[in-house]
């Protein structure tokens, strides 16, 4: 079998890996490359997800790349314009031509003695196998499976008459209108998608066991509006991106520092956006500090505005079995259903699930400790 040699091979053709590629191309010109994706379009996550008002929970500011930066006002952008985002890129930079769609990466074997990786891809749609070698092997596919989400296990799943979607594959052109629909989920799917469906269904009641802190944040910086308005891009952007890290760099150690502070803080913020007399401290009062999970975001408040509106509730308990009208509580409580969607989370795939081998030796993931995001340590039990 013809084996092609380049002296990078990038896995992902997401946003990470568009990256890896344009870096190369700025600053190692001679440098040969190819990106292999497995599905059949780039954008990785942002061309994967399509359920309703899916959005970066990250500032575009600090989330794009700091050599094409990000320079309109909206922070807080939907999957689409992400999309669109790395196309543009990818197309600018060149690199898109070195993308081979539809390349799946199923194995890859390191020789110390030839120092060179042999990388194995499969077709989609046959059973024909290509390889490739390279002196340096980036992988750049994400850390969950990108063939399902992760569900667990509902007793009586099977009888509810109703639709059961997970949002990492929702159906296209799938019609919610009218409805009325269960969200599982306090994580930051659910909360973009509850006053996206909110917007057209009937009703949306997000069923949570636990709640989650939801900051309400600007969707649009007015100070990057300015600065690129009236300064170079280049000054402009460097000053916008710098101005978001710090920021969310003080986020983070306020929330660290002073946990009962900032629980003060964000349950005042909670309780500005919703009526009086509502119950925060049941359905906002999570029972871990600030930072110990990531802060959901709601942009202009778009979330809270769902439930002043009446369009959306929240309701606290846990599941004791699905039924043919929708959920019964363990309170005893049913939620009647005619969608339900499980926000419960991804399935976690290290590298893409490639089958990695150093001379000879299979490496079995979960027997290493990584280092930094970036080295693996030898494997503490192995075998051929």
């Amino acid at each position: 079998m013809p084996r092609e040699h380049v002296d990078v091979l990038i896995v992902g053709a997401g946003l990470s890996g568009i990256g890896a590629a344009c870096h190369l191309r700025d600053e190692a010109p001679g440098k040969t490359f190819v990106i292999l994706e497995s599905r059949g379009a780039l954008g990785g996550t942002w061309d994967l997800f399509r359920y309703p008002g899916v959005r970066s929970d990250s500032d575009m500011y600090t989330l794009g790349y700091d050599f094409r930066p990000w320079t309109k006002a909206t922070a807080i952008v939907d999957g689409a314009s992400i999309r669109s985002y790395l196309a543009e890129t990818a197309r600018e930079y060149g690199v898109d031509e070195q993308i081979r769609f539809r390349h799946k990466v199923i194995r890859a074997e390191w020789s110390s003695e030839k120092a060179r990786w042999t990388v194995f891809a499969r077709r989609a749609g046959s059973a024909e196998t290509v390889e490739f070698t390279c002196g340096f092997l980036f992988c750049n596919s994400g850390y969950y499976d990108y063939e399902a989400g992760y569900t667990p296990e509902f007793e009586g799943v099977d009888g509810f008459q109703g639709a059961v979607i997970h949002p990492q594959h929702w159906p296209e052109d799938f019609d919610y209108a009218g409805k009325r629909v269960v969200v599982i989920g306090s994580g930051a799917t659910a909360v973009t998608l509850v006053p996206s469906l909110a917007a057209k269904a009937g009703h949306v009641t997000m069923l949570q066991r636990s709640p989650s802190y939801v900051l309400s944040v600007p969707g649009t910086d007015t100070i990057a509006g300015r600065l690129y308005r009236h300064l170079p891009e280049r000054l402009a952007a460097t000053m916008v991106r710098w101005r978001h890290v710090l920021l969310a760099d003080l986020l983070y150690r306020l929330s660290r520092g002073r946990p009962e502070l900032m629980k003060k803080l964000l349950r005042k913020g909670v309780e500005r956006q919703l009526p009086p007399g509502y119950d925060v401290g049941t359905h906002f009062n999570p029972g871990y500090a600030p930072w110990d999970q990531r802060l959901c975001l709601a942009p202009d408040g778009d979330f809270f505005r769902a439930l002043r509106a009446g369009t959306a509730s929240v309701v606290t308990d846990r599941i004791d079995r699905f039924t043919e009208r929708g959920i019964r509580l363990e309170s005893g409580q049913e939620l009647e259903a005619d969608v339900i969607v499980t926000a419960t989370g991804l399935n976690l795939l290290p590298v893409g699930g490639i089958a990695l081998t150093v001379d000879g030796t299979d490496v079995e993931l979960d027997k290493t400790v990584a280092y930094k995001g970036m080295m693996l340590s030898p494997a503490c039990r192995t075998s051929r």
